[in-house]
């Protein structure tokens, strides 16, 4: 077989995208699909559950399922412990790893290398899987002669299969990214045609209310609070949804609910309409606030309130 038909045979696999907290995987996840399937919010910690879609192409034909992950960093507490677990659980399954990596961060002194970055990279390497950096929020680096002494260290300390400048905000360079993947993959396909992700409209609906949660409050509100959906039922154009909001503390459910609950009313609004543009249908959105004392230092727990039942 010619290189130009090994080329165009069709080719499949998984591929996790891992890296530090906030570094933009969701948010690739999403312009490498062409729509929004992860949440996404300027605060780190936002991934807590990784998610797969799967991205299609006809020319060559290829079925690349991409990975999201927790963002992998120093466990600081049980929750963080767990959320590690599940993107290191992410690489064993993967044919081929794809670590993110700011291109505005730098290590300590005159190394252009982030320690953290570093020691995500070695982790994956002990997976044996190929490695692509990709090297994301190019668009933020004005001088872009500031990259070629980053993207020099990085190439002299590993031997990546590649090493991708990409922006995944502004969706640029993805074209190479998508490219060099496919070349890591095993012939053959593997999917449905029409697959897109294996999580259920009811892990969606959780997540939409969980984003909506982190933009409207504040300081530690997000990282202790859990959505778990109650009721998913569907009528004609009408999608019924209740889901109880779990929170670790008495005080934070009051903040949760606001005077007159105007908040949780604000909260409930906001991951409606996001729903209703997610499923393309009319929502009934339910929302209530439980108090589960400690449930974030609580290993059990934690597993079962950040895992939505499929």
């Amino acid at each position: 077989m010619s290189e130009s038909e090994s080329e165009a045979e069709p080719r499949a696999g998984r591929v996790a995208i891992v890296g530090r907290p906030n570094v933009g995987k969701s948010t690739l996840l999403n312009a490498l699909l062409g729509q929004k399937l992860a949440i996404t919010t300027p605060r780190p910690g936002t991934t807590r559950a990784c998610l797969l879609g799967v991205h299609w192409s006809d020319d060559p034909p290829t079925q690349i399922a991409f990975v999201d992950t927790p963002g992998l960093e120093r466990p600081r507490s049980v929750l963080g412990r767990v959320l590690v677990e599940e993107a290191q659980g992410a690489l064993e399954g993967a044919d081929a790893i794809l670590v993110l990596v700011d291109a505005t961060h730098r290590g300590p002194g005159d190394d252009p290398l982030p320690e953290e970055d570093v020691a995500i990279v070695e982790q994956a390497k002990e997976i044996g899987r190929p490695i692509v950096l990709g090297l994301n929020k190019v668009d933020k680096v004005k001088d872009k002669g500031r990259l070629l002494p980053k993207l020099a260290a990085w190439s002299e300390r590993f031997d990546f299969a590649s090493i991708v400048p990409i922006s995944a905000l502004r969706e640029d360079n993805l074209a190479p990214l998508l490219k060099e993947l496919r070349a890591l993959l095993p012939e053959g396909l593997l999917y449905a045609p029409d697959m897109l992700t294996d999580r259920p409209e009811r892990f969606f609906a959780a997540e939409l209310v969980r984003e909506s949660i982190i933009v409207k409050t504040r300081q530690e509100i997000p990282y202790s609070v859990a959505v778990q959906v109650d009721e998913y039922s569907e009528d004609g154009n009408l999608v019924r949804i209740g889901a109880t909001i779990f929170v670790d503390r008495k005080t934070h459910k009051g903040i949760l609910i606001g005077k007159g609950g105007q908040m949780l009313k604000d909260i409930g609004t906001r991951a409606r309409l996001a729903m209703e543009d997610h499923l393309q249908r009319k929502v009934f959105l339910q929302l209530f606030v439980r108090v589960e004392e400690g449930w974030t230092r609580d290993p059990q727990k934690v597993r079962t309130l950040t895992k939505e039942a499929d």
